[in-house]
């Protein structure tokens, strides 16, 4: 059984806004590495919807891009992607499956057949896989700023406190802090 990875962009005041933060070659780098690592990708229909709007593009050479967006497009394309949603069935995007019914039983089979393990890049569907207590890991590229408004992470709560271990925290050049916990035991 795979892990389920969840990982973000973040500001310090919990910003998660995909405007938001440092776009550079190295945030690219920080998460195709992540999605190398993963077996597959999972989103909820927001989420899947604004990654298709562009990032096919990018990996066709229809959209210019630099090298590290270009690796990334092409890495994504090819990863099989995994979408949450009780709204649309249909998702044509190259590799793309629809998780449908029970969130619980659906993403556990997910993690089951996924040894590599699943990277969940949706933040409102995190707060709902967390209250289901799915995910194992957290990968959370912190930005260093303060963006002053939201959606911010886990703005619709949790009925508890979740404690974490610290694996790693990794600065990058940039000033971005590359975290990284397990839940505790």
């Amino acid at each position: 059984m795979g892990a389920l990875v969840f990982s973000l962009n973040v500001t310090l005041d919990g910003c998660v806004d995909h405007q938001e933060g440092i776009a550079d070659d190295e945030t690219h780098a920080y998460f195709t590495r992540l999605m190398h690592e993963s077996g597959a990708m999972l989103w909820g229909r927001v989420t899947y919807e604004m990654m298709e709007s562009f990032w096919p593009a990018v990996a066709r050479g229809d959209q210019e891009a630099p090298p590290a967006l270009r690796e990334w497009a092409v890495a994504l394309e090819a990863k099989p992607k995994y979408v949450v949603s009780s709204t649309r069935t249909d998702f044509p995007w190259t590799n793309s499956h629809h998780i449908a019914g029970d969130l619980r039983e659906g993403v556990q089979k997910l993690k089951d057949t996924t040894p590599d393990g699943v990277l969940l890049g949706s933040g409102k569907l995190a707060t709902e896989l967390d209250r289901l207590d799915l995910i194992d890991e957290y990968r959370l590229l912190v930005h260093p700023m303060i963006a002053g408004h939201g959606p911010t992470l886990y703005q619709g709560g949790l009925p508890a406190t979740r404690r974490l271990e610290l694996l790693s925290a990794q600065p990058l050049d940039n000033g971005t802090v590359a975290m990284h916990y397990r839940r505790a035991s």
